[in-house]
């Protein structure tokens, strides 16, 4: 089990590289800061808030699918098929706002940030899948 855990840390370190990279060659970067909205740009700054909806419900979703009776090894599977799809439609929320809209790249850069306070640790797997800490072998 723990060896799932390190890959789902390992996918999660290199989704978030490769945004930050993408960010920092493709985003004015200088300037970040000068965010300015006006009524015909207010649709963008949604996407990070459906971004972050929409990647929770599916997250929550998918985990509502693992039954009492399922293994911890099955149970593990779906948490990393769940966190995979949330961290996927969170980087397509980030690709959105730095293809279509780039001067909006602060509010996917918050994205990141979220993306990044959302890592996987042993300790939050195994509490939401609600496995203690001796069932593991």
């Amino acid at each position: 089990m723990s060896q799932k855990i390190s890959l789902l840390q390992v996918i999660h370190f290199t989704l978030i590289l490769g945004i930050c990279i993408a960010y920092a060659v493709l985003a004015d970067i200088k300037n970040i800061f000068n965010l300015q909205i006006d009524t015909d740009s207010l649709p963008y700054a949604f996407i990070p808030i459906g971004s972050y909806y929409l990647s929770n419900i599916v997250f929550k979703s998918i985990l509502g699918n693992i039954k009492r009776e399922n293994s911890n090894e099955e149970k593990i599977t779906f948490y990393q098929s769940a966190s995979i799809a949330r961290w996927a439609i969170l980087e397509v929320g980030c690709f959105i706002i730095l293809f279509i809209k780039p001067d909006f790249a602060l509010l996917g850069l918050v994205i990141v940030i979220y993306m990044f306070l959302i890592r996987p640790t042993k300790k939050t797997t195994l509490d939401q899948l609600n496995i203690k800490e001796t069932e593991i072998h």
